[in-house]
C-alpha cells in the first residue's frame, strides 16, 4: 500500500497551481512537492507530500466542498494507503477558506443513497476511525454533518474564526454518524450532546474550543498555515511511541466506537427511506421548509 501512495503521488498528471498557502511548501526543509490530482475519477481531492507530512486538500469550492460517492471513495483509499506507508507519519485534512466541507452531495445523494456497507461513505468512515497515524484537520467555514462528526476522530483540530459547525441530521429525518452518538456526549456530556443533536443548529469557532471540539481558534487565513507546522512537529516525533499512544489513547472507546458506527449505519440506511426523511429531501428541493406536524 505504501508503494501505491508514492506511485499516485509522483504520476504524472494534472499540475494544480500553487494555493494561497504555498509560503509553507517553500520551507527550505520541505522536500519540494506539488499539488497533483490523484486521479480523474476524483478531482476533488488533492494531496501533497510534505516530506512525512501527507496534505489532503477537499477542493470543490463552487459547491463548498460538498462531498460525492467519488470523493469519499478516493479518500477512503488515501487514509488506506497513509496507514501503510512507512514514510508518512501524519496526515492534515483541510479544505478552502470559505468551506471545509458542506457534508454530502445531497443531489447525488438523494439519486444514489448508500446500500450497504461496502458504499463509499462507509469505507471512508471506517478508514477515518481505524487510521493508526495522527490525524489533523485544518477547518475554515462551514463543517455541516460529517464535515464536524470526522473531527471526533481527529487527533488535534484547529479552526479559523469564521468556522462553522452543524450536525442537521435530525432536521433532516437521519440520525447521527461517525460514531457521533457515542464521542460527542463523551466530549461534551450528554446533555450538550443532546442539544447540538437534536436541535442541528450551527454553532462558531469559540464554542467548538470550550467544548473541545478543536484544540485553538486561529485567523482564517493563519488556520491551515499553523495546522501544518503542527503536523510537521508531529512528525518529527518519533513515530512508533506516537502510533502507540495514539493507539493508548483510544484503547478504552475502541470496540465502542466500532459497534456504535455499525449500528448508526443501519439506522442511517434505515432513515433514508423514512416518511420524514423524504419530507426533508423534497422541502430541500423544493426551497421550503419541511412539515413534520403529520407525523407521529
Amino acid at each position: 500500500r505504501g508503494r501505491g501512495l508514492r506511485e499516485l503521488t509522483r504520476q504524472r498528471g494534472r499540475t494544480v497551481g500553487p494555493t494561497r498557502h504555498s509560503s509553507a511548501v517553500r520551507s527550505p526543509d520541505i522536500a519540494p512537492a506539488r499539488w497533483q490530482i490523484m486521479n480523474a475519477a476524483a478531482p476533488h481531492i488533492v494531496i501533497e507530500r510534505l516530506h512525512r507530512v501527507l496534505r489532503v486538500e477537499i477542493r470543490r469550492p463552487e459547491k463548498k466542498n460538498a462531498l460525492t460517492a467519488a470523493m469519499y471513495g478516493r479518500l477512503a483509499e488515501v487514509f488506506q494507503e497513509a496507514a501503510g506507508d512507512e514514510d508518512i507519519r501524519v496526515l492534515l485534512l483541510h479544505g478552502q477558506p470559505g468551506a471545509f466541507t458542506a457534508g454530502n452531495d445531497l443531489g447525488e445523494f438523494l439519486n444514489d443513497p448508500p446500500a450497504d456497507e461496502d458504499a463509499a461513505v462507509f469505507r471512508f468512515l471506517a478508514a477515518l476511525r481505524d487510521f493508526p497515524k495522527p490525524f489533523l484537520a485544518a477547518v475554515t467555514g462551514v463543517a455541516v454533518g460529517i464535515g464536524t462528526t470526522m473531527l471526533l476522530h481527529c487527533d488535534m483540530v484547529y479552526a479559523g474564526e469564521g468556522a462553522r459547525f452543524q450536525l442537521p441530521f435530525v432536521g433532516l429525518g437521519l440520525c447521527p454518524e461517525a460514531a457521533s452518538s457515542l464521542l460527542l456526549p463523551a466530549l461534551v456530556g450528554r446533555a450538550r450532546a443532546a442539544e447540538i443533536i437534536l436541535l442541528g443548529e450551527p454553532f462558531g469557532a469559540e464554542q467548538a474550543r470550550e467544548i473541545g471540539l478543536v484544540n485553538r481558534v486561529l485567523p482564517d487565513a493563519d488556520t491551515i498555515d499553523h495546522a501544518l507546522a503542527q503536523a510537521r512537529r508531529l512528525a518529527q516525533q518519533p513515530p512508533a511511541a506516537v502510533r502507540l499512544a495514539k493507539q493508548l489513547l483510544n484503547r478504552s472507546q475502541a470496540a465502542l466506537v466500532a459497534e456504535t458506527m455499525a449500528e448508526e449505519d443501519r439506522q442511517f440506511k434505515a432513515r433514508l427511506a423514512s416518511p420524514e426523511a423524504k419530507e426533508a429531501c423534497a422541502a430541500f428541493l423544493a426551497k421550503r421548509k419541511p412539515d413534520f406536524s403529520r407525523f407521529s
